[in-house]
């Protein structure tokens, strides 16, 4: 059984800064990659951010770029997003995603149980 627990949402005014965090635990093998996706009221859920654990190559939405940063401790399993000058826009609920190997070898996507991030005056 893997579980990923995240942590760091909340309330913040227009132009400040929050950081997220996840630690996966459990039956892990490997990690291969970790990723944030949100969700808005009314909208599909989207990619965010992602990190390849082997070599660190990220991706970002368009929507992010300059403005979110995607890092990841492979030691301890966490992968983080530390989100600056957020916008109205970017309230929703923010959840961790990872592509993790179990023990027996197979891969499997996990999510975790999302975190509620809004940004309002």
């Amino acid at each position: 059984q893997v579980q990923l627990v995240e942590s760091g949402g909340g309330l913040v005014q227009p132009g400040g800064s929050l950081r997220l965090s996840c630690a996966a635990s459990g039956s892990i093998f490997s990690i291969l990659a970790m990723g944030w996706y949100r969700q808005a009221p009314g909208k599909q859920r989207e990619l965010v951010a992602a990190i390849r654990n082997s070599g660190g190559s990220t991706n970002y939405a368009d929507s992010v770029k300059g403005r979110f940063t995607i890092s990841t401790d492979n030691a301890k399993n966490t992968v983080w997003l530390q989100m600056n000058s957020l916008k109205p826009e970017d309230t929703a609920v923010y959840y961790c995603n990872a592509n993790i190997v179990v023990p027996t070898g197979y891969e499997y996507s996990y999510w975790g149980q999302g975190t509620q991030v809004t940004v309002s005056s």
